[in-house]
């Protein structure tokens, strides 16, 4: 299941190169032990394909990383709903069970070797949907309407971070009032497409991703287009310095 877990998290280029490493590794090792005279050749292949699977790996598990910190936030943010709710103690005792059986079928989904990465997947959508619908069902009409007060709060607290980083953005990168509002335009026009590609029902959990991630790297490219090479440079030496500000505190 590890292996599939590593494989589910990879872009779709990794995925290609991670299944054809996976499948011909054997034989690889197998041809290169065949060559007992090239000494040579097994020191530098044997690294490079250890290499090459360390890379695909630590990619996966950086996307994993951050998965993990974005469902602590939404954990997070659901405490603050559930709170600022009034919930009963009926109330909160039916969430506690409806949690508790959620958990106990996700513990044993993941059990299941015997299916595919997309069956489980699947799987956990089914999961997830059914908890929300019964979640929903415990509130009251006015619940209903704080809770959705609360969603629209949230969507503009999201709008006035994002303000917040396209300024700071203008002031480190130099950009032009014309280059912030193409990426303002830009950015809209996205969110669009991306509601629309949530809310159509004629598409599977896997095409809605395909989709999804089709449009992040489209939008990616778009991006780019509007800043200049020397934008660009900065904008990833930025990006670098994070990171490694990021990997320090992690180590602390």
């Amino acid at each position: 299941m590890q292996g599939k877990r590593v494989k589910e998290l990879l872009i779709p280029k990794e995925k290609h190169l991670f299944s054809a490493f996976t499948l011909n590794f054997p034989i690889i090792r197998q041809s290169i032990n065949k060559q007992p005279k090239n000494k040579h050749m097994k020191k530098v292949l044997i690294p490079l394909i250890a290499i090459f699977a360390i890379s695909i790996t630590a990619n996966a598990q950086d996307r994993m990383g951050k998965r993990g910190q974005h469902q602590k936030h939404q954990m997070h943010q659901k405490q603050m709903m559930a709170k600022q709710l009034n919930l009963t103690e009926d109330q909160k005792m039916q969430a506690k069970a409806i949690n508790a059986d959620s958990r106990k079928k996700m513990q044993e989904l993941n059990k299941n070797e015997n299916i595919t990465v997309k069956e489980q997947r699947d799987r956990k959508a089914a999961i997830m949907k059914d908890k929300k619908a019964k979640m929903d069902g415990l509130l009251t009409a006015e619940q209903k309407a704080k809770k959705t007060e609360l969603i629209a709060a949230q969507k503009v607290k999201k709008e006035q971070q994002y303000a917040t980083r396209m300024d700071k953005m203008k002031t480190k990168l130099d950009l032009t009032d014309d280059q912030v509002a193409k990426l303002k335009s830009q950015r809209a026009a996205n969110q669009g497409k991306a509601e629309k590609i949530r809310n159509n029902e004629s598409l599977s959990r896997e095409q809605k991703k395909e989709q999804m991630m089709a449009l992040k790297a489209d939008a990616k490219a778009q991006h780019n287009k509007i800043l200049t090479p020397e934008q660009l440079k900065k904008k990833e030496e930025m990006k670098k310095n994070r990171e490694g500000k990021g990997r320090g505190s992690a180590k602390k």
